[in-house]
């Protein structure tokens, strides 16, 4: 099979080498950890504990009863210093808990570990992914188990893991495929036994070869999984990129990958749906890259969830030049922090520090209707007409030509040559009305 790929997207500069032969390497927290309760897609959690409580490695923390959540685990053992708003990293204020880190890590068994888990029913894994709080660790944080448990009436016939990892500067997903391919082999084929019949698909871009050799060589023995090189392409990592590339299906407007008989998992989250089955492991800590050029030595690590993005800096050898601009995720879609003392969450896939060479905010001119950005955008849209609804006020018609399928990746902003802030209008025109449909 001949390299796959969608159609559009944009070719930028990688930079996967600062990060990508660095092994990965784990990191203890110093000082407190803070556990915000929305750390997923869908509604916060409860806090289970109080001021003053001690609290063990892997003790449920965090809880809702909501149907989209999922609950949220201690990292470490020690007392809880506080219940109270925190910085999140998407620059809002969280209810969150704060724990004083007593460097015992004494633990508590919550879950059962089932080395025989092809005895187990789908009912029985959805309950354990669930009870274990995976989310998508791909940054996007959907609960895993609705994924895997979509409606009756749809038939999924493939299953996708995405190993793409088109941001540039991350390399965390390679690391894990490098280190622990037969652990994502494992979650991959609990997936499938649990939709029988379903083929199984890793989508690995070329830029990663080795990764391809070694995920082919961890499934070998599984009849029903094909490992599918993709052209190296941002975004080849997206959703609905990746359902075209490897399955040569459309997702409809407004669709959800089970309604074109789909279900993506990223190469994370099949990692922990092994630990927690097999191991009986909650989610408590995640891989991400640190890395940049205003960062001494870039790395992988291995962090426990609450420890501050201070620390994991720290860990990094520090900052050599003093960054302009320090990201929560890759260049492309992450999150730029306000602050330092931010936790780390399940969805922090990296750590990204650029200096002001990688960093420059150049004034806007105006639009100067190349067509530049209709030419990339991988939804097909026309955001230079978005742009201009959204700055106008007129929603409605941001509305009826499909602004709110922009999945935000930034390929328009990164070619226009008058450096109009295409996906940052884009955003705030999709906030604005989802706002008002809550209010309505």
């Amino acid at each position: 099979m001949g390299f796959l790929t969608f159609k559009k997207g944009i070719h930028p500069s990688g930079r996967k080498d600062l990060s990508m032969q660095k092994a990965i390497q784990d990191l203890l927290p110093k000082g407190n950890l803070v556990f915000p309760m929305q750390q997923h897609i869908g509604a916060p959690c409860e806090p289970l504990v109080k001021k003053g409580d001690r609290v063990l490695v892997a003790q449920k923390i965090g809880e809702s009863k909501a149907f989209v959540s999922a609950p949220i685990y201690s990292s470490v053992s020690g007392t809880v210093k506080d219940v109270a708003p925190r910085l999140h990293s998407n620059g809002t204020m969280v209810l969150s808990i704060i724990v004083e880190n007593d460097n015992l890590y004494e633990e508590v068994l919550t879950m059962t570990p089932h080395a025989d888990y092809e005895k187990l029913s789908k009912s029985e894994l959805v309950t354990i992914i669930k009870e274990a709080g995976i989310v998508g660790m791909g940054g996007a944080g959907f609960p895993t188990h609705i994924k895997l448990n979509p409606p009756a009436d749809k038939i999924i016939d493939s299953i996708i893991i995405n190993a793409a990892e088109c941001e540039p500067y991350l390399t965390c997903d390679y690391r894990m495929m490098m280190e622990k391919s037969t652990e994502i082999a494992i979650g991959l084929k609990i997936i499938l036994q649990m939709f029988p019949g379903v083929r199984g698909y890793i989508g690995i871009e070329d830029n990663k070869p080795e990764a391809i050799e070694v995920m082919k060589k961890a499934c070998e023995n599984i009849t029903n999984v094909e490992v599918t090189p993709l052209v190296t392409k941002y975004p080849q990592g997206a959703e609905k990129q990746l359902i075209y590339s490897i399955t040569g299906r459309e997702l409809p407007s407004g669709k959800l990958p089970a309604d074109v008989g789909c279900i993506v998992q990223n190469v994370g989250s099949a990692y922990e749906i092994y630990n927690a089955v097999v191991n009986g492991r909650p989610l408590t800590e995640r891989v991400l890259t640190v890395t940049g050029e205003a960062i001494k030595e870039p790395l992988n690590l291995r962090v426990k969830f609450g420890t501050s993005i201070e620390e994991v800096i720290e860990a990094a050898g520090g900052f050599k030049e003093t960054p302009v601009k320090v990201i929560s995720g890759g260049p492309m879609m992450g999150t730029t922090l306000s602050s330092l003392d931010t936790p780390v969450i399940k969805g922090t896939s990296g750590v990204l520090c650029l200096t002001k060479d990688q960093a420059k905010l150049e004034e806007e001119s105006s639009c100067i209707r190349c067509g530049k950005c209709m030419s990339v955008c991988p939804m097909f849209l026309n955001p230079t007409k978005l742009n201009s609804l959204v700055l106008r006020g007129n929603y409605e018609e941001f509305e009826e030509l499909h602004g709110m399928d922009c999945i935000e990746c930034a390929c328009c902003s990164f070619v226009c040559p008058a450096k109009r802030h295409l996906t940052q209008t884009c955003r705030e025109g999709k906030r604005t009305i989802n706002i008002n449909r809550r209010k309505k």
